[in-house]
């Protein structure tokens, strides 16, 4: 293995994101960070590479904001990042996202593996990286918990609902990983200092010559807004403790749950 790439998402940090009274998002304050499963992606990446021997670098795509990115995800260990920011991010579904993100990885050139998170934090839709795979003709394995190379193989565990399956691959191939597989570094300040020296490229959209069909996104957010949990307020007031389970008990079978 001589070669890695990662995908990430600079996406919105929802900790930020506050709920008004009408239920409309306001987002004015809300700082960016790299998604978190993401996270996980590029600590994999960075791993692999580490114990490999091989270069890792990433691929982003979003709006202009995305070149904020670039000293964050350096300093996990990264070689270089490419990114590409955009107005047609704003907008973009999973479909316009891998379309973009395959003709960026022609352009660049050939890698052993691709690393996706299992899907990002803010719309979690978990088809960019079968997608990616599908356009770029190369498999796809998804809900990674566990990834290994073994002499110029590929061996994945991933995880099905309450058991696992083990797939083994020639790379090239994109791999979507959980959150479990590892635990991201937290850059010192050796490594944001660092981060500053590695070097990033611009990728312009008009230059991975896409047909406009492939940048018109299939689903789009006509509107985004939060939620309200209404509490019952039931109030058990009974002398006896054992009425009041006994109430609370049947309560919550009328609602089925229990």
């Amino acid at each position: 293995m001589q070669k890695l790439l990662v995908c990430y998402k600079w996406v919105l940090d929802e900790q930020d994101i506050k709920i008004a009274g009408d239920l409309s998002l306001d987002t004015g304050r809300a700082k960016y960070k790299i998604s978190d499963y993401d996270k996980n992606a590029i600590e994999e990446g960075v791993l692999l590479a580490e114990k490999h021997g091989a270069g890792v670098e990433a691929l982003t795509f979003g709006t202009e904001a995305a070149k904020q990115s670039l000293k964050d995800a350096l300093s996990r260990g990264l070689d270089k990042v490419y990114w590409i920011g955009d107005e047609a991010g704003k907008q973009a579904d999973a479909f316009v996202t891998a379309n973009i993100l395959a003709a960026a990885v022609n352009k660049i050139g050939s890698f052993d593996l691709i690393l996706c998170g299992e899907g990002s934090s803010d719309s979690y839709s978990q088809q960019t990286a079968p997608r990616l795979a599908g356009l770029l003709g190369v498999p796809a394995i998804t809900y990674v918990q566990q990834l290994t190379v073994v002499d110029g193989h590929i061996v994945a565990i991933r995880k099905l609902g309450d058991c696992t399956e083990e797939i083994t691959v020639t790379g090239p191939a994109v791999i979507s990983v959980l959150p479990e597989i590892n635990k991201p570094r937290i850059p010192g300040l050796k490594q944001v200092m660092a981060a500053a020296k590695k070097p990033s490229e611009e990728i312009k959209v008009t230059d991975l010559g896409l047909a406009a069909e492939k940048l018109a996104p299939k689903v789009r957010s006509t509107s985004l807004k939060g939620y309200s949990m209404d509490r019952k307020k039931v109030i058990f007031k009974e002398a006896n403790p054992a009425d009041n389970v006994a109430k609370l008990v049947a309560s919550l079978a009328q609602e089925g749950l229990c």
